[in-house]
């Protein structure tokens, strides 16, 4: 069962658990993938809740996301799917079925048409209200250097966040 709560209730925990790996999901038609992420951030912008994502033009995501302006963050709070983490974050879904090869569940958003990860214990829903590429000329040169090496630059959703509950 599920609980909705603000977005700040477990601001601390989301943020931790980020940084070890969440799930980001798309859905377009029949096409649903999930990928890993360990960057994002949780804020207020324009007077709303918002969480924002980072997708490199090359993954199988971005093709998906473009197509559906809503995506799901599902956080794994009590340190499980760790190796599902792992595999998710090393395999395309272009040609791998992830939540098979993971035995993840797929349960219906509550609020936007994209699934959440039914074994994760906080599910974030979003409805992208603003989207950007990245402009490598305003970027810093150390993190250009250390994370876009090889030119493959992300571009940023801003998702409002329209439901997020916890687990009971």
């Amino acid at each position: 069962m599920y609980r909705q709560i603000k977005h700040s209730e477990y601001s601390k925990e989301i943020l931790e658990q980020l940084q070890r790996g969440a799930f980001l999901t798309v859905k377009s038609g029949d096409k649903v993938n999930t990928m890993t992420i360990g960057w994002g951030a949780l804020s207020v912008i324009w007077g709303k809740p918002v969480f924002t994502v980072l997708v490199r033009k090359s993954r199988y995501t971005y093709e998906i996301i473009e197509e559906s302006h809503e995506f799901t963050v599902s956080l794994p709070i009590k340190g499980q799917l760790k190796e599902a983490l792992g595999f998710c974050g090393s395999k395309s879904g272009r040609n791998t079925d992830k939540f098979k090869e993971c035995n993840l569940t797929l349960k219906d958003g509550q609020k936007v048409n994209v699934p959440v990860i039914d074994e994760c214990d906080i599910q974030i829903e979003c409805k992208i209200v603003y989207k950007q590429d990245m402009d490598e000329n305003c970027l810093d040169a150390d993190i250009k250097s250390r994370a876009y090496a090889k030119g493959d630059y992300h571009t940023i959703y801003y998702g409002e966040i329209v439901s997020i509950y916890i687990k009971e």
